[in-house]
């Protein structure tokens, strides 16, 4: 059967993103998601043996239910082994969506919580592609199914995902975002850090001179970064990044000078040596407080800092294989590819540096991670178009 004539089921398609937008799983209780994806690919006939999951969760410092999904399924075609992922966890606010229909879109239902579509659109189009596959019995090369644990809390399951199960994948396609038109072939670098702040507690009211405010060290070193230039959108001497302190933890009562605050930060930006600019001023912004806010006593607060890289900056070839493959795809589906590159993470930054090129494809979501998250439907029908295309192996 020509490929122009293939085309996936999107009624049946838009029933199991329905189903799995309906399944809490926020990262590191991706379990019940895992487990559905497990159920659906067995009633398709796929045996047990081709479904592992590896411990990715237990090399995460997160903990968590449950590793990796991983499906191989053996060509009835020559060609490279195909990868195609999507993560499985959502942010907190997309646990517990209810999705319903409103025209051409899927909405929460509750309009206190978003919708999950970051990324239960990406692991619909997937499975379903699976599904169609495997019911209708195409061709296709082999084909490997990954689905990610974590990715919202900085790509570990990605991160730490047990390459040998993956079965050396020469094309890799990540569906994840909003427009499979827009083809993300870059994406931006990530460095966490949690900052610890020690003062010295004493009575607010009676001797409040005693103490050393760890909220006053943390409020001077956030107002310098600001003031200099190195907290949110970030531009020196050409180059640009960002920077944000997102999370404040400390104090009990307003009668104590607060002697502990936990602050955790982030930097980002596509030029490693820049990135290390932004995180090098975050430090000596806090160091430096630390040594102005002193007691009565002249004694002065401490601050020790915690630094990671969450994951490093990639920019594929212009001429990588699946780049130019799902821009095949996308027009073999009737729609226009452009390149994009991404200021936000991806699984795909873990896995281009594992050594596997993964190129990035929407599936219809927008206004991830708040509120007025929607899935746009047809876009989402693309998504599957262009997915069932890549799978079986046949673009032109």
């Amino acid at each position: 059967m020509s490929i122009s004539m293939i085309e996936p089921d999107v009624a049946q398609a838009e029933k199991l993103v329905r189903r799995l937008l309906a399944i809490p799983g926020g990262s590191g209780d991706e379990n019940q998601v895992a487990d559905f994806i497990v159920r659906q690919l067995r009633g398709a006939g796929v045996p047990p043996g081709a479904i592992r999951r590896d411990s990715a969760h237990r090399r995460s410092p997160h903990g968590g239910q449950t590793g990796n999904l991983v499906c191989r399924l053996p060509g009835t075609v020559r060609g490279p082994r195909r990868l195609l992922v999507a993560h499985m966890d959502t942010v907190p606010l997309g646990v517990g969506a209810k999705p319903v229909r409103q025209g051409d879109r899927l909405v929460p239902a509750d309009s206190a919580t978003a919708l999950g579509a970051d990324d239960r659109a990406g692991i619909a189009v997937v499975l379903a592609t699976a599904l169609e596959i495997l019911r209708r019995g195409l061709d296709h090369p082999p084909l490997t199914l990954l689905f990610t644990v974590q990715e919202e809390l900085g790509l570990f399951g990605a991160r730490h995902v047990a390459r040998g199960l993956l079965g050396h994948p020469r094309l890799a396609f990540n569906f994840d975002g909003a427009s499979p038109e827009e083809i993300t072939v870059g994406a931006t670098g990530g460095y966490r850090l949690a900052i610890r702040i020690r003062g010295l507690a004493s009575h607010a009211g009676v001797a409040p001179e005693k103490g050393i405010s760890a909220i006053a060290i943390a409020s001077l070193a956030i107002a310098r970064l600001h003031r200099e230039g190195w907290h949110g959108r970030v531009e020196k001497d050409g180059a640009w990044g960002t920077s944000n302190v997102g999370i404040i933890r400390g104090g009990q009562a307003t009668n104590v000078v607060t002697p502990e605050v936990e602050v955790l930060a982030e930097a980002r930006s596509h030029s490693p040596q820049f990135r290390a600019q932004i995180v090098s001023a975050i430090e000596q912004a806090f160091h430096q407080a630390a040594a102005e806010v002193r007691n009565s006593e002249g004694l002065a607060g401490e601050v020790t800092i915690q630094g990671r890289l969450d994951y490093e900056s990639f920019r594929l070839r212009d001429d990588e294989p699946c780049v130019l493959e799902a821009e095949a795809a996308v027009r073999a589906a009737g729609a226009v590819p452009r390149r994009h590159i991404s200021h936000g993470g991806l699984d795909a930054n873990w896995l281009t540096a594992h050594g596997i090129p993964t190129v990035t494809l929407g599936t219809g979501a927008a206004n991830a991670h708040t509120t007025s998250e929607y899935l746009d439907l047809t876009l989402f029908r693309l998504a599957c178009r262009v997915a069932l295309r890549l799978a079986v192996g046949q673009v032109d």
